[in-house]
């Protein structure tokens, strides 16, 4: 089944203890992000100390609420620009408001998780896979109907093998 719209957006809402994700690509073109891709371009950047958003907030109230968010990024260096803008415009202020944000760099290491796609875990019984074109440009969401338990293993081995993206920046 294909995910969209308030069906997309129920995941977030309705999910019970956490929403996970694994992250592969080194860019994600998003038509939303293009005025702040390009003000990140121009040298404009935001104060992860003050920004506020809807999100950072959302982020707040979970956590108030007992539940979490967290996500794993498989990257190699050099960062792409995107990479650049989504750490300083989006993980930077969202680990602030507390969401547990983690690199898997395999530059200099073989990748731990080889072929697995992008995809979103609620409750680690709840698998949406994220389908993407090569460059980046969102095609679809897909609900897994299968067993979760490859999925809760990705997980275990990107958090096992990843590292705190502060960690990761003040390296």
């Amino acid at each position: 089944m294909l995910l969209d719209g308030d069906e997309w957006r129920a995941m977030f809402r309705e999910f019970r203890s956490e929403a996970w994700r694994l992250e592969t690509l080194p860019q994600y073109l998003v038509p939303q992000e293009r005025e702040e891709l390009d003000a990140f371009r121009s040298g404009k950047r935001i104060d992860p100390h003050t920004y506020v958003s809807a999100y950072a907030e959302d982020l707040k109230q979970l956590r108030n609420e007992g539940r979490s968010k967290g996500r794993v990024h498989v990257l190699t260096r050099p960062l792409s620009e995107y990479l650049l803008f989504e750490f300083s415009r989006y993980y930077a202020p969202h680990v602030l408001a507390g969401e547990e944000v983690r690199i898997l760099d395999v530059t200099d290491r073989e990748n731990p998780l080889p072929g697995v796609q992008d995809f979103w875990m609620f409750d680690r019984t709840t698998v949406v896979l994220m389908h993407y074109e090569e460059d980046g440009t969102q095609i679809g969401r897909e609900l897994y109907d299968g067993d979760p338990a490859p999925f809760i293993e990705y997980q275990r081995i990107a958090v096992a093998e990843s590292v705190p993206f502060s960690e990761y920046m003040s390296e």
